[in-house]
């Protein structure tokens, strides 16, 4: 079968299932990283091994851990669970690394394989290309005396709950006296392996739909504001303080605010982050994509923000660098690195709650504080030539803005910006950017384009 239109990058590799991505593709990938592991750890490495709900998630875990096996991996298997348990488990069993099996919030067609490194980061540039290398090169297996074993660990989830419910300025007992009444969507993923407990234990009353973790997903499986109608709903007839949506892997959370409006999901980290700063004084990470909603909530809150390449690992390394206590991306992702230096939707929900708790006023209040941007996405075919010079014309055409040239091209003002980057996944040159009202981020996004369509 054909492999084309598979994905590959330094964090792993996704496509359709079927078609660009079956069995043989993730074994293939899966005995890649274990060889690479074993040469690294020059011995038997573990590797820890989760899914998310997807329908082919069985499929390709049985796939991938005899393919740790065929090369002398000890597997760890903690069965379906979410990324960012993965990522923990990796730590907490001191691992060589670890394969989520999980397209995150694509759609019900797709999946992939994510590789985690020792550190509980997914790869960084240079291991993922030792890595594909080593899968280029040829596999070395090994000989029936020394396969790898298979062990499971049925505690990773309970791990994961106890380190954010002892995340040091989490109020618990506070959190539980209030009651909150909290809407929950998990879109038939992993969720339901531990939103619902967690949520539990802060003594919150819950009303959930799409609980059951059949990958059926029923909406698109992205938590936006477009595809939260349901939810929102929810929250308005029940009369929630909160809803909360998240995404098949649980890495990403959106918030629905006690008015039954989705407040986008910018203002996940934007909140966590005036929350954290109050207790965590410092810098604030995240990517050059990322709201500027998150500047002006940080400013407030005396911090300061740190740009860093779009990608969760790069953001999750200016962390560690820079010794932020939080960081994130704008898709819903938070990092807060007392936990660990991973998206986590968990943390950021518990750090909502402490955030009603400790405000005592309702979300939309809160929300209201912060100024309203518009975002507006737009992507084109990547040109055959170097972006060099597109780059050099959007500079002197818009010559009154500060550039940061990282990851593309981010051209800023104070109230807007705009990036030009190529996708590090598809042949495609993506174009976004933010301004205070729809016509002008579109006019932004129509300004970038024009060199770019003349170099095609």
């Amino acid at each position: 079968m054909s492999n084309d239109g598979l994905m590959v990058s330094v964090s792993g590799i996704r496509g359709r299932v079927g078609e660009s991505l079956t069995p043989e593709i993730v074994a293939r990938f899966a005995a890649g990283f274990g060889a690479w592991s074993v040469r690294k750890f020059t011995g038997k490495a573990r590797i820890v091994v989760g899914r998310d709900s997807r329908v082919s998630g069985p499929m390709f875990h049985r796939a991938t851990v005899a393919a740790l096996q065929s090369v002398g991996c000890e597997v760890i298997d903690i069965g379906l669970t979410t990324t960012p348990t993965c990522q923990l488990a990796v730590e907490d069993q001191h691992a060589a690394g670890g394969l989520m099996i999980s397209a995150s919030h694509n759609p019900i067609e797709w999946n992939a394989l994510k590789f985690i490194g020792a550190s509980g980061l997914f790869l960084e540039a240079e291991e993922g290309a030792e890595m594909r290398a080593l899968v280029d090169a040829g596999i070395p297996r090994a000989t029936w005396d020394h396969l790898g074993s298979v062990t499971q660990d049925d505690r990773a989830v309970e791990r994961h709950l106890d380190r954010v419910l002892s995340i040091p300025y989490l109020d618990v007992k506070g959190i539980r006296a209030r009651r909150f009444k909290v809407a929950l969507d998990c879109v038939r993923g992993a969720g339901k392996v531990i939103m619902p407990t967690l949520l539990d234990r802060l003594g919150c009353e819950v009303v959930a739909i799409n609980l059951e973790p059949d990958g059926r997903f029923p909406r698109p499986p992205e938590p936006v504001a477009e595809n939260l109608g349901e939810l929102e709903r929810l929250v308005l007839g029940n009369g929630a303080a909160v809803g909360f949506a998240v995404d098949p892997d649980v890495d990403r959370l959106a918030l629905v605010s006690e008015k039954g409006r989705a407040i986008g999901e910018d203002y996940t980290l934007a909140l966590a982050a005036r929350l954290v700063l109050r207790h965590r004084p410092g810098k604030v990470v995240t990517n050059l994509s990322t709201s500027r909603v998150v500047d002006d909530a940080v400013r407030s809150a005396g911090g300061v923000v740190v740009r860093a390449p779009v990608g969760e690992v790069n953001v999750a390394v200016r962390m560690r660098e820079e010794g932020a206590p939080i960081g994130g991306e704008g898709n819903g992702g938070v990092i807060l690195s007392e936990v660990h230096l991973g998206r986590d939707a968990p943390v950021g929900a518990a750090l909502t709650l402490q955030l009603l708790h400790e405000e005592n006023r309702p979300l939309s209040s809160i929300v209201g504080d912060l100024p309203r941007y518009v975002i507006v996405k737009d992507k084109l075919e990547r040109p055959a030539a170097s972006l060099d010079s597109v780059y050099s014309t959007l500079r002197h055409a818009f010559s009154d803005a500060s550039a940061d040239t990282q990851d593309g091209l981010r051209l800023a003002w104070s109230d807007r910006w705009v990036h030009v980057r190529p996708s590090g996944t598809e042949p495609i040159v993506r174009v976004i950017a933010e301004a205070p009202t729809e016509r002008e981020a579109r006019e932004l996004v129509r300004r970038s384009r024009e060199p770019l369509e003349k170099l095609g």
